[in-house]
């Protein structure tokens, strides 16, 4: 089986595209940067470390120095798929992080998205 186009897409084309959807709700960078950085583990350099060397996402995510331990916190439906459901490790923690910039863009309290 192939794999997904995803996985060899740079991060670093995808990540301000998270921004916009952010920012067009009235949210801001830094709250995707906290955000990506609580499910991933990165600090602000890392995070700034993988967009500035473009790898994709299997390396972001491989490289991730650790996934928040209440990621299975995290449930819903992101492009029609529960993202609990999602049988592939590597597309979960994509669909993880598609879920948490959609909650910060519909107006969710940091505190409830960062499963506080």
């Amino acid at each position: 089986m192939t794999e997904h186009k995803i996985f060899s897409m740079p991060f670093a084309k995808v990540y301000p595209m998270y921004v916009q959807k952010a920012e067009r709700k009235g949210r801001t960078k830094a709250e995707v940067d906290e955000i990506i950085c609580w499910l991933t583990g990165y600090d602000t350099a890392g995070l700034q470390q993988q967009v500035d060397q473009e790898n994709d996402f299997k390396t972001f995510f491989a490289e991730a120095p650790a996934m928040h331990p209440n990621i299975a916190l995290i449930k819903g439906v992101v492009c029609g798929v529960r993202v609990e459901e999602v049988e592939d490790p590597l597309m979960r923690k994509i669909r993880y992080l598609d879920k948490l910039i959609d909650e910060l863009a519909k107006g969710k309290a940091m505190e409830k998205i960062l499963r506080r």
